[in-house]
């Protein structure tokens, strides 16, 4: 009986020298090599421009975001009045995009009601309204459809860039809440110079596109084609500005400061005490 009853702590201890020393030996073997995931990530993040981190939420029902989301509401409306010939509907939607366009910004700057998920939505409303208006301009034979391939294959490269930039600046934990919940900014984008004025020209080019079924006796065909082909050419330069641009996105959240490191907005100061324990570590292994 007694030997039945020692048994159980004989066993316990040889799983617990059995554990000491596969702990042991993965001690000795180091630490794994990142991935080339991992590797490309911490490469964007180094790359992007950065600025302090995170704390808190910021509030974005302000009135230039909801004047923004009523013109991201209108975009079906208008290609559904679009692909039903219901033009003159049509025009007077996209006039009031345009209004609301110029009103939300003019609000943000005069009372200080800019936020950062504006600076994400305002183009995706703009977005969506030109790939709405493209679509069904298109379908309709208003539109060449050259130029819709062109301006629908560039704008499908930055959402999908957006995703993607969205996912690695997100501090942790990384989860589909945290990801979608746009009160927790984590990078901004800022259009560029070129960027604008293509966002002109195609409001422009949208905009005499739709009144020419409403005022069909004005011969709008020069004007249209001259328009079409400083579009096409405007959008490609825009797609390769963001690109080849440094401060087209900013990452908000920055990593966390090494011991011994300044708290400053010095990178450098980082970078000279991660090289050095790299150094360190390389010497004690040797």
């Amino acid at each position: 009986m007694n030997n039945g009853l020692s048994v159980a702590p004989a066993v316990r201890a040889r799983h617990f020298t059995v554990s000491k020393w596969w702990r042991s030996q993965e001690d000795k073997s180091g630490p794994k090599p990142p991935s080339r995931l991992a590797k490309t990530t911490a490469a964007l993040k180094a790359a992007l421009p950065q600025t302090g981190a995170i704390t808190k939420r910021e509030n974005i029902h302000t009135i230039p975001n909801w004047l923004t989301f009523s013109r991201l509401v209108a975009a079906p409306f208008i290609g559904y009045c679009i692909l039903h010939d219901h033009h003159a509907w049509a025009l007077g939607l996209f006039a009031y995009a345009g209004v609301t366009d110029l009103l939300d910004g003019w609000i943000a700057r005069k009372w200080n009601q800019g936020t950062v998920v504006g600076t994400i939505i305002d183009p995706m409303a703009d977005k969506t309204l030109m790939t709405v208006l493209t679509v069904t301009l298109a379908t309709k034979g208003l539109l060449p459809v050259w130029l819709a391939v062109i301006i629908l294959g560039r704008d499908v490269a930055l959402a999908i860039s957006a995703l993607y930039f969205r996912w690695i600046s997100l501090p942790p934990p990384k989860t589909m809440a945290r990801y979608w919940d746009f009160s927790l900014p984590s990078a901004e984008v800022r259009p560029t110079a070129i960027s604008k004025y293509n966002t002109a020209l195609q409001l422009g080019l949208m905009g005499l596109t739709t009144v020419a079924p409403v005022v069909p006796a004005l011969d709008l065909a020069w004007s249209l084609m001259v328009m079409q082909y400083g579009v096409a050419v405007t959008t490609i330069w825009s797609g390769a500005s963001y690109v080849y641009s440094k401060d087209a996105v900013k990452i908000l959240t920055q990593p966390a400061t090494p011991k011994g490191a300044k708290k400053e907005g010095n990178t450098k100061v980082v970078d000279e005490v991660e090289a050095k324990k790299v150094e360190d570590e390389t010497t004690t292994k040797q």
